[in-house]
């Protein structure tokens, strides 16, 4: 079993220099869908900003990871619902987030090949992040200075574009299934905080970061593609 071990690891590193990677940043807003707050599924209340990168495994797909931090504010005051206006509640949460995962590239995406290049695109993966924890008091809210931690599904459709040689530019929206209830402090956990906790308890939070990115690639053509 080693020795197989031994040979995936070595045809990995044997593999790397004639791959294309990508690093870049993204710069957006983020929201939230809770409890509290607006219930439109796409409108930012505050920044989200990070990095990226990317390692062009094929003309189809990409694995990447990315680092992103976001903040958003939740305002029943500013929502539809009047149940909400009249309760008044509101919230400010920071995320910071880590994700890896898989991006699929909808046609060929050959950055090897001069010209434009061109594709929308669909990611996800796997996501840890952590966020303020808070709950309401009397319609007041708690900060207890302490930060939480959880797992989410991210869930991106985005599109790329290349510029030139060496940059890309794209533009994605990826919402997160999160496995926590208490992004808006709805429903804190513990024996000592049910009688802090309202909304629907049985459906998790979300949080949608979106935004524009810019990479730079590099990277050699792959020996395979040498006479294409």
């Amino acid at each position: 079993m080693r020795y197989i071990t031994l040979l995936i690891l070595l045809f990995s590193l044997s593999g790397l220099h004639a791959q294309t990677y990508e690093v870049g940043i993204f710069a957006g807003g983020a929201n939230t869908i809770s409890d509290v707050g607006r219930t439109d599924y796409l409108l930012p209340s505050n920044i989200a900003f990070g990095g990226l990168f990317k390692w062009n495994i094929s003309k189809r797909y990409a694995w990447r990871g990315s680092l992103t931090y976001g903040k958003f504010t939740a305002d029943d005051t500013k929502s539809s619902s009047t149940a909400r206006q009249q309760r008044g509640y509101v919230i400010d949460n920071s995320i910071f987030e880590g994700s890896v995962g898989l991006e699929f590239n909808f046609v060929e995406y050959n950055l090897h090949k001069l010209g434009p290049a061109f594709t929308p695109y669909l990611y996800t993966g796997l996501t840890y992040f952590r966020y303020d924890y808070q709950y309401f008091n009397g319609g007041v809210l708690q900060d207890i200075n302490q930060k939480e931690g959880s797992f989410a599904v991210p869930m991106t459709i985005g599109f790329k574009y290349r510029i030139n040689q060496f940059l890309i530019f794209g533009g994605e929206i990826g919402a997160r299934y999160t496995f926590t209830d208490n992004l808006d402090g709805s429903n804190p956990e513990g024996s000592n905080f049910e009688e802090f906790q309202f909304g629907n308890i049985f459906s998790d939070d979300w949080y949608v970061f979106s935004g524009l990115t810019l990479t730079y690639t590099f990277g050699r053509k792959p020996c395979m593609d040498c006479f294409e």
